[in-house]
């Protein structure tokens, strides 16, 4: 025969700890923590960026550029046509989209758009 034998003591539970942040740590954490709102403000400040493309220069003088509004029927090109009629259109359409941060070719109506001071001079 075999005999079982059960033990008749329970053990002590095991002391916890207290969790001790050495000064590195300390420095790790709160960086883990201000990442993500360091990741959002790099993006934001990438987004914005382009919205500054149409203001002057900082030695640009007052009025240096023109401002054409949009009428139905207005593309780019024909724009260009108006405001340069002596230079070619493809760049005069490429320093407009340039200038006014424009991602494509199509305009809105009512959309104000400035124009380079080197073509304001021929209008």
């Amino acid at each position: 025969m075999t005999a079982i034998s059960f033990p008749t003591s329970v053990p002590a539970p095991a002391r916890a700890t207290r969790l001790r942040l050495t000064v590195r740590g300390r420095r790790v954490l709160a960086l883990l923590a201000a990442l993500p709102a360091l990741i959002a403000l790099a993006i934001a400040m990438a987004m914005g960026s382009g919205a500054a493309l149409a203001s002057l220069d900082v030695g640009a003088p007052a009025g240096a550029f023109e401002s054409v509004v949009v009428s139905a029927g207005d593309t780019l090109w024909s724009i260009a046509e108006d405001v340069a009629p002596g230079h070619d259109p493809r760049d005069v359409v490429d320093q407009i989209a340039r200038l006014n941060a424009l991602n494509g070719v199509s305009v809105q109506v009512g959309q104000e758009l400035a124009i380079p001071a080197e073509y304001s001079e021929d209008r």
